[in-house]
């Protein structure tokens, strides 16, 4: 009988020993078995790899922890959503400003918009002003009780992005001589609307330090540092934004310490230089939200989305020259749902889409107005939440 007790118990620990080797495969699974062939077989490197593994994961559970933090402190904020409103810009689709921005108030429903003061085009000659546009604009807003966020400083929304005169070469060995026009007309511009009912905020130098995009030329901190001393001197009663240069990961340590800070999120774009095709971000919104998160903890500072891309980025960059089939490509009406839901999705609750002139073109010049309804319909609900 004894023998048969060896076998019996042997059968029980084989028996024992599969369910667990069962149980091994069912937690960690394949990707597991393929983990461990992948390690180096050397005893040193796979502890450094397995270290590096998890310095990562803990990096990326902190960063999460940080984002849901944010989304949670920031959760009982009402949703605002705005635009920007370049009338350049608008004018480059054969468009009329005028009209163009009455619909987006009026018709969209936008009650936050962002204007420009381009230098070059308030000041065509030394000392002559010509407000009577960006008046008109204030003006607008205002009967249509929508706050307004100026954009000030040389360096501003769209393409070349600085927009000086053509009676001044702004080039960095020469600040000395352009630089006090410069203040001077920025102190003329915050001097007439800083008593504007409409007027919400400033953003100052937009991207200030994004070298790879524009035709900037001066990127000096001092003279950021300045402007931002000479707007607050003017006005210290309206809150002062400085946009991120970019979305990499990184936080703003360097001076200026403004109001609030500002980042652009771009999410699909034509890539020209590598794989000549679109190219989507892979950035999940929790990312923006560590972002915004970490920088409340670092600064005591919140931040906006001055740009959320809400238009296409076609092959050439040039919407006008591209079919509506190749737009669509990029951004469709399906898309731009999502890319609302995405901006809302990061947790911050001051949100400006990139694009409405170009939804205007589509719904006025190409009779598609599907981009227009799916924006006015987000817009209805982000207001309905604040009656």
């Amino acid at each position: 009988m004894q023998p048969v007790n060896k076998v019996n118990s042997h059968k029980k620990g084989k028996g024992r020993g599969a369910k667990a080797s069962t149980k091994v495969r069912s937690l960690f699974g394949m990707p597991y078995i393929y983990l461990l062939k992948a390690l180096p077989k050397r005893r040193w490197l796979r502890i450094t790899v397995l270290s590096l593994l998890a310095l990562i994961a803990i990096t990326l559970g902190s960063m999460y922890a940080i984002a849901r933090w944010y989304i949670a402190d920031h959760a009982s904020q009402p949703l605002n959503l705005g635009v920007s409103f370049i009338p350049d810009y608008s004018q480059s689709f054969g468009l009329d400003p005028q009209q163009t921005l009455d619909a987006i108030l009026n018709d969209l429903g936008a009650k936050n918009v962002r204007f420009v003061s381009y230098w070059g085009d308030i000041e065509p000659k030394p000392g002559v002003y010509d407000f009577s546009q960006l008046d008109w604009e204030f003006a607008q807003a205002q009967a249509a009780g929508a706050k307004v966020s100026l954009s000030v400083g040389l360096r501003q929304p769209r393409w070349p992005e600085c927009h000086p005169p053509s009676w001044v070469q702004t080039n960095s060995n020469n600040e000395s001589q352009w630089y006090p026009q410069l203040q001077a007309f920025m102190t003329q511009v915050v001097n007439r609307y800083k008593n504007n009912p409409a007027l919400d905020s400033y953003q100052l130098e937009n991207e200030y330090f994004l070298k790879a995009f524009g035709e900037c030329k001066d990127f000096s901190r001092d003279r950021l540092v300045n402007e931002y001393n000479l707007v607050k001197s003017l006005d210290p009663n309206h809150t002062l934004i400085v946009s991120r240069s970019n979305n990499a990961l990184g936080l703003p340590i360097g001076k200026p310490t403004p109001d609030e800070f500002g980042i652009s999120v771009y999410k699909r774009v034509w890539d020209a230089t590598v794989t000549r095709r679109y190219f989507e971000y892979p950035f999940p919104a929790w990312f923006y939200s560590f972002l915004a998160g970490a920088g409340q903890i670092l600064t005591g500072k919140d931040m906006i989305i001055h740009e959320l891309q809400a238009e296409p980025w076609p092959p050439h960059a040039s919407i006008q020259a591209s079919s509506s089939a190749e737009l669509a490509k990029s951004l469709d009406a399906d898309r731009l749902k999502g890319r609302f839901k995405y901006g809302e999705a990061t947790g911050i609750r001051n949100i400006d889409l990139w694009g409405a002139e170009e939804w205007y073109y589509m719904k006025v010049k190409r009779n598609d107005p599907s981009l227009w309804n799916v924006a006015k319909q987000e817009f209805n609900n982000a207001n309905s939440t604040q009656l």
